[in-house]
């Protein structure tokens, strides 16, 4: 198991901008944006991200070999997805139910952007993915890359209530 990041309350840092570290299930720190409360302390004018991590249990994990990989022979396809999900709903969480259709050409998932604003309502934010496609033996046609971006909103819209921005 690798680095791994997940919500998490932390009393001084702001909701929905902090996260949990851990390595193989084991919590080893937290990161995110300071609250207001805090900054308000410090008479911070800007926001101010902080991260207090156990580098010697990070630097203790167990680490991947690298693996060469050729330069890819044949362009990928990105498109990008809008979608307004309940607050609650993460980015990880989103990129492992993504990977989980196990689409062989689903090469990589992206976050972009999160909005969060008085024009969405209570307990929504907007978020826009980039999912990356690619096969390996032959360029993608665009049939075949709606088809499986299909899938991916149609999988976000089934776990999180997502809905296509609009």
């Amino acid at each position: 198991d690798g680095l791994m990041f997940d919500a998490a309350g932390v009393r001084h840092l702001r909701e929905g901008q902090s996260a949990r570290v851990s390595v193989g299930g084991e919590s080893i720190g937290t990161l995110g944006r300071l609250s207001e409360e805090a900054a308000a302390v410090y008479k911070f004018r800007q926001p101010v991200y902080v991260a207090e991590v156990n580098v010697g249990a990070m630097l203790g994990a167990e680490v991947s070999p690298v693996r060469y990989a050729p330069l890819a022979r044949f362009p990928s396809v990105l498109r990008d997805i809008s979608l307004v999900a309940d607050r609650a709903a993460s980015f990880g969480e989103m990129r492992l139910a993504i990977l989980g259709l196990r689409i062989e050409q689903c090469r990589a998932v992206l976050l972009v952007d999160v909005y969060e604003g008085a024009s969405l309502p209570e307990g929504k934010r907007s978020v826009t993915l980039r999912v990356e496609y690619r096969a390996d033996e032959r360029t993608l046609r665009d049939e075949e890359v709606d088809e499986m971006h299909a899938l991916v909103v149609a999988e976000l819209a089934r776990v999180f209530g997502a809905q296509l921005r609009g």
